[in-house]
């Protein structure tokens, strides 16, 4: 038999030297390409920590610039809340284009409310917003521009209504001179008891207890400035003891003075008047009781101004 015999290099010997160096140049690849993939992926690790860095600090910027406009988007809106609750003619200038107002503060709102808004998004915003405030500026002008406006017409309401003062001063005395000038005057008063006979005739008489009635007569003068037509004529007698012969079934009554107080009339007469003319005016009394003895007094009333006055003395009665 014949023996396979492997010759194997001796150690040291130059063909040991080969495998040996293989070996290490294939160690040396693999770990090279092994440190080649560690410093690819702590390059990409690091790309993208900065990516995210990046992104990060993109959004806090948007969210920055979100924050800001809602400051600024609230600001507005709060002066022209302001502005319309100051002034109704800013309210009412206002509502005028609520409708324009409304879609611009509505847009402003959607953006504004949403967090994923993008920069472009944003723009609009800033520029609505801006627009707005443009808007409120221009209303401001508008209401300082009214309220010039309302002061000088004020001050010309104030002028004219000064100079119609003036000349109503002026009327009103012109007008009470004309009044006092239109009162009539009494004169010639009489005041005479009367004793009606049995038969109607009728007969003066001094005698508290023989007097039927008190005639009245009087003289209205002529007046150049009273214009004809009738004149309500007012008698008040007075009693001896003060009280005021009046009773309203026979027709008495009460009448305003001219200062606004009211007094009792015992009658009223309302005479046809012709204007520059003195008439004769004669006005009776008859009373249910007796006549008392004493002074009586009377007095005569145009438009409520005393215009005469006169009195009588009536007697006790007797046999005598």
């Amino acid at each position: 038999m014949t023996e396979n015999t492997f010759n194997t290099p001796a150690p040291g010997s130059p063909g040991s030297e080969k495998p040996r160096s293989r070996n290490g140049l294939i160690y040396g690849i693999l770990i090279a390409a092994l440190a080649g993939t560690w410093i690819y992926m702590l390059y990409d690790k690091n790309k993208a920590n900065e990516t995210i860095v990046q992104q990060g600090t993109q959004i806090d910027s948007i969210s920055s610039s979100r924050d800001a406009l809602q400051q600024e988007y609230n600001a507005a809106n709060a002066r022209l809340d302001d502005l319309i609750s100051q002034n109704s003619r800013m309210d009412s200038l206002v509502k005028t284009k609520d409708k324009e107002i409304a879609d611009m503060k509505a847009r402003i709102s959607s953006i504004l409310s949403n967090k994923n808004a993008t920069q472009a998004e944003l723009a609009e915003a800033r520029r609505l917003i801006e627009q707005l405030k443009t808007n409120i500026a221009g209303y401001q002008e508008t209401i300082e521009r009214l309220e010039g406006e309302k002061l000088v017409l004020a001050g010309e309401r104030d002028v004219a209504r000064r100079e119609r003062d003036s000349v109503g001063m002026v009327s009103d005395s012109l007008n009470r001179e004309v009044n006092l000038g239109s009162v009539l005057h009494a004169s010639n008063i009489k005041l005479q008891p009367i004793n009606v006979k049995k038969n109607g005739k009728e007969v003066a008489t001094s005698k508290a207890n023989r007097a039927d009635m008190m005639r009245v007569t009087f003289d209205l003068d002529e007046n150049r400035i009273a214009p004809t037509g009738d004149k309500e004529i007012f008698v008040a007698i007075t009693a001896p003891d003060g009280t005021p012969l009046a009773v309203e079934a026979l027709g008495s009554g009460r009448f305003s003075l001219e200062d606004g107080t009211e007094k009792l009339y015992t009658a009223k007469k309302t005479v046809a008047y012709v204007k520059g003319e003195k008439q004769t005016v004669s006005m009776d009394w008859k009373q249910n009781s007796d006549f008392k003895p004493g002074d009586y007094s009377v007095e005569i009333y145009h438009n409520g101004y005393r215009i005469g006055q006169g009195k009588v003395n009536m007697k006790k009665g007797g046999l005598f």
